[in-house]
């Protein structure tokens, strides 16, 4: 009787066990996969879901396929439905192109599913990316993250996962979810670029950046007119770079609320946001190399500039930052006396509107820290004192090059020149009428080129012991030497 009753619980102990399987056996069924579930204490638990990416037809005669850039180590397994009930593979990367799986929504409103068949670790990688092609205008919802899982059972991207994901998918007219809250470098780079028909970005609520995650999400989407929230505020290199930039539609910019920067994280963020009126606060100040680089670079609404509270800069951080912003007008205060290398340079170039400069304080100098700042500027005409007695290499190179409305250059004070420090400075300002400088000798590797095409006549103050030597690199043609 012993005998049958052990015998009896070795087959209910068997049933028990078998019935604590993954069940992912089959295509059809919602197992678990391989997807981070939570289980350990304190681990996040994320039900199961069958929300997953779902592209719909807008019009007759869609349909979605993928293509591959580079090459991949791993080929992600993912499997496609059009009721969520019975699964087919979809086919990525076979060695004959022609079997690669292409559905087709045939009418409008016809719908398609796709998820990993389990788990994918990851999906593009850093040396190979696969887009979606897409024909005919379609919709896409559903939550991303099902390519990595297939109930949805993620919040964390791996590193380069979703790079060009809809790269140049010019039909799409809505993004998926992305609902992860843990990124990885370059998991979201440049995965919309080139989406020309979406017009509102999807929530990213993320509070930590990573490098590049973000860099050129949306570059060239043309009727992109909402974006994306951005609560992140510890960034990282890169992380912003340009994430708008091309958005010729975007006329509001999101809050950016961190203060303390990393390399290039705004570079070229809003670059050729042709609608954008108003500038986002920029709140930070602990900047960081280029941080600020070329950030509203040709954004030819933008009328104010925003307030730049830091008074320690890193190399080029605002270089280029306004650059072709022509409407810009006035600039914004630059309360900064320590400077960097590159640090304003070109900031301004090309704001056609901007009559009048902001005042620069700093006595000391850095290597071509106002190189190009005011390049351009043809409606200045007033410059900023500039008291500055400790020169650097090329500090001033440029700075006023083609500010044709300028009429009285600044007080130039120092008496012991750098290297290029006044190289091209007014070249082109034909209506410069006067200039009072106190160096001692002239020498073509401080003033090369320097009053290059200023005509008519002016005065030119100086010290007695300075040469009256005239020409492009020297005191202006047909102007008046006047002693100090």
């Amino acid at each position: 009787m012993k005998r049958y009753r052990f015998i009896f619980l070795l087959v209910i102990f068997a049933i028990v066990f078998a019935g604590c399987g993954d069940g992912s056996g089959s295509s059809n069924s919602s197992g678990n996969g391989g997807g981070n579930n939570g289980g350990g204490s304190g681990e996040q638990v994320i039900p199961p879901s069958d929300n997953y990416l779902c592209f719909t037809a807008n019009v007759d005669g869609c349909s979605i396929s993928t293509t591959i850039t580079g090459s991949l180590t791993t080929t992600p397994s993912l499997e496609y439905s059009t009721d969520k009930e019975n699964w087919t593979a979809f086919i990525v990367n076979s060695d004959n192109p022609l079997d690669d799986s292409v559905v087709d929504l045939s009418n409008a409103g016809d719908k398609v599913y796709i998820r990993a068949t389990s788990s994918n670790a990851s999906f593009s990688e850093s040396g190979g990316w696969i887009s979606f092609e897409i024909s005919g205008s379609v919709s896409a919802s559903g939550n991303i993250m099902s390519l990595l899982e297939k109930n949805c059972r993620v919040l964390s991207v791996p590193t380069y996962a979703f790079m060009y994901l809809f790269k140049d998918c010019s039909f799409l007219t809505t993004a998926p979810a992305l609902p992860a809250t843990t990124l990885a470098n370059g998991c979201y780079s440049g995965m919309f670029s080139g989406c020309t028909s979406l017009a509102t970005a999807p929530t990213l609520p993320a509070l930590k950046a990573t490098n590049n995650c973000y860099s050129a999400m949306f570059s060239g989407c043309t009727s992109l007119a909402t974006a994306s929230e951005l609560p992140a505020t510890t960034l990282a290199k890169g992380c912003y770079s340009g994430m708008f930039s091309g958005c010729t539609s975007l006329a509001t910019a999101p809050e950016l609320p961190a203060i303390n920067l990393v390399e290039y994280c705004y570079s070229n963020m809003f670059s050729g946001c042709t609608s954008l009126v108003t500038a986002p606060a920029l709140p930070a100040t602990t900047l960081a190399n280029r941080c600020y680089e070329s950030m509203f670079n040709t954004c030819t609404s933008l009328v104010t500039a925003p307030t730049l509270p830091a008074t320690n800069l890193a190399e080029y951080c605002y270089i280029a930052m306004f650059n072709g912003c022509t409407s810009l007008a006035p600039a914004p205060a630059l309360p900064a006396t320590t400077l960097a290398k590159g640090c304003y340079s070109t900031m301004f170039s090309s704001c056609h509107s901007l009559t009048a400069a902001p005042e620069l304080s700093a006595t000391n100098l850095a290597e071509i820290c106002y190189s190009g700042m005011f390049l351009n500027c043809t409606s200045l005409t007033t410059a900023p004192a500039l008291p500055a007695t400790n020169l650097a290499k090329r500090c001033y190179k440029e700075m006023f090059l083609s500010c044709t409305s300028l009429t009285t250059a600044p007080v130039l004070p120092a008496t012991n020149l750098a290297e290029g420090c006044y190289v091209s400075m007014f070249e082109d300002c034909y209506c410069l009428n006067s200039i009072k400088v106190y160096f001692l000798n002239w020498d073509d590797t401080y003033t090369l080129k320097w009053v290059n095409d200023v005509n008519g006549g002016g005065t030119f103050t100086c010290p007695h012991s300075l040469s009256e030597e005239y020409g492009t690199s020297r005191i202006p043609v047909y102007w008046t030497k006047i002693d100090l």
